[in-house]
């Protein structure tokens, strides 16, 4: 009998209001404070992903208009999906306890026959799913219906090792290899991993307990990774518990991520939420992440390997995000950006109870630039460093890294930033004797700071319009206010 096609409904997500206290000023901002969401309250919005069927569409519903605050229109139309599945034809067993790795191997390469077919759709349907690493194909969806959780194997031999990515040279974590991801693809075209609402749990305390007692021989695997990939759609599914960085796509091209709520232990180490690294097109919008990392930290590799590969970031969307983490960013870009960031847009963001909201990381030997780089309607509460440029972790692969290869900053526009209950001034370190200007910073207003608070500036140059508190002197009476237009 052929599995049920389910049919999806909105999506819901809970995301966080927080409670205004002070009224002075509130008159500027009134932009920025309509885009805040509410974690009591459900905001439905216009999901375009999967209709439910064998169609895989990025338009919602009859509707061929694509939402205009959305991404709609980056990936198009994907192919039907003719060849639909259950898990549990390929011996599948959803206990919490039977390993299923085998059937989703067996799963995919059946399913891989159908690439050029009119694609496959593998269904998994409520239950719990243990499994080690499996590979994904094109032209396919792996969808996770209403109550449907694949568990991430607490076998170490389940997440193979595999060879480091050639823009890190090594393991982020360790000399050699890494430990693929628990869903994993390279090469592959027109891609979705999406349902109703199911979960993918990487149960990640194993691998989390392995690094901080120094234990790991390997570098820690993602939950979901994508490499080489075009036409990626990741959708209305909860991820959490990732051993790693939570969704890492590496050198891929139109990338959609959307409707997510990604979770972690906030003291879970780098559980970083979405990482675009060396890729393209990317859109990021709609997502709900709690994690002991950045939420989303945009990437381009590490020191001479990412030099050398020269694999930029560029056209990326980041956008009503809202979320936490205690010892680091709502948003980064680096440290990792030695092929170089251009041209990214962050929006319409919603931080708090973290350790910075804005975030831009670099270092000596990193090389590469980060450029163009818009940064608008933000909104923080009770976070430590409201903006941050930071230098000096003294963070590399290995003692090849060039001293001289020292990062362009050029570019950055940041505007509508309301903080509340901030507890620093912001931090912008450049490095000495690099290229850190054409930095504009408007209407920005930071509440809560003691009297004595100031801004903290060196290296840098640029621009203020409405900036409270006074920014530093390098941001000030510069002769030019051409930087802010």
């Amino acid at each position: 009998m052929e599995p049920e096609r389910p049919n999806y409904g909105a999506i819901m997500v809970h995301l966080k209001k927080p409670y205004w206290v002070f009224l002075i000023l509130l008159f500027t901002f009134v932009a920025v404070l309509t885009f805040q969401l509410s974690t009591k309250d459900i905001l439905p919005f216009q999901f375009f992903g999967v209709t439910g069927s064998r169609k895989t569409s990025v338009t919602s519903g009859s509707d061929p208009v694509p939402d205009p605050g959305s991404c709609a229109g980056l990936l198009g139309e994907f192919p039907d999906r003719i060849h639909v599945m259950s898990i549990k034809e390929f011996g599948g067993v959803g206990d919490g306890k039977t390993s299923n790795t085998a059937a989703f191997w067996k799963a995919i390469v059946h399913m891989q026959r159908f690439s050029n077919k009119g694609g496959g759709q593998l269904n998994v349907p409520k239950g719990k799913w243990l499994t080690g690493s499996f590979n994904l194909t094109s032209n396919f969806t792996l969808f996770l219906e209403d109550g449907a959780v694949i568990l991430g194997s607490q076998d170490p031999k389940e997440w193979p090792v595999v060879e480091p990515l050639p823009s890190y040279g090594r393991g982020r974590e360790r000399l050699g290899g890494r430990h693929i991801s628990l869903i994993h693809g390279d090469g592959l075209t027109n891609v979705v991993i999406t349902g109703q609402n199911g979960t993918i749990d990487g149960q990640g305390g194993m691998w989390w307990d392995l690094w901080q007692n120094r234990r790991l021989t390997h570098t820690r695997g993602h939950l979901v990774e994508l490499m080489n990939s075009h036409n990626i759609l990741i959708s209305n599914l909860t991820f959490q518990n990732s051993p790693f960085w939570t969704i890492h796509p590496i050198y891929c091209s139109n990338v959609v991520i959307k409707g997510m709520t990604i979770l972690a232990p906030l003291n879970a180490p780098n559980t970083d939420g979405i990482d675009p690294d060396s890729s393209t097109n990317v859109c990021i919008e709609d997502c709900y992440i709690e994690s002991g990392d950045d939420l989303v930290a945009v990437k381009s590799g590490w020191d001479q390997y990412g030099i050398r590969v020269a694999r930029p970031s560029s056209n990326i969307i980041v956008r009503r995000i809202s979320g936490t983490t205690p010892t680091c960013s709502g948003v980064g870009i680096g440290s990792e950006m030695s092929g170089g960031i251009s041209n990214v847009i962050i929006e319409d963001m919603n931080i708090w109870n973290s350790a910075a909201g804005v975030r831009i990381k670099t270092d000596k030997g990193r090389g590469g630039y980060i450029a163009n780089i818009t940064i608008k309607n933000i909104t923080m509460e009770r976070v430590k460093i409201p903006i941050m440029f930071s230098r000096g972790a003294n963070d590399h692969p290995d003692y090849g890294w060039d001293p001289k290869a020292i990062p362009k900053i050029k570019g950055i526009f940041i505007s509508n930033i309301m903080s509340l209950n901030s507890t620093k001034a912001p931090i912008l370190a450049g490095i000495k004797g690099g290229s850190f200007e054409g930095l504009c910073f408007k209407n920005v207003t930071l509440l809560g700071l003691a009297p004595t608070a100031a801004w903290h500036c060196e290296f840098v140059s640029g621009c203020t319009n409405a900036v409270f508190p006074l920014p530093c002197p390098q941001l000030q009476n510069n002769g030019s206010s051409a930087c802010c237009i």
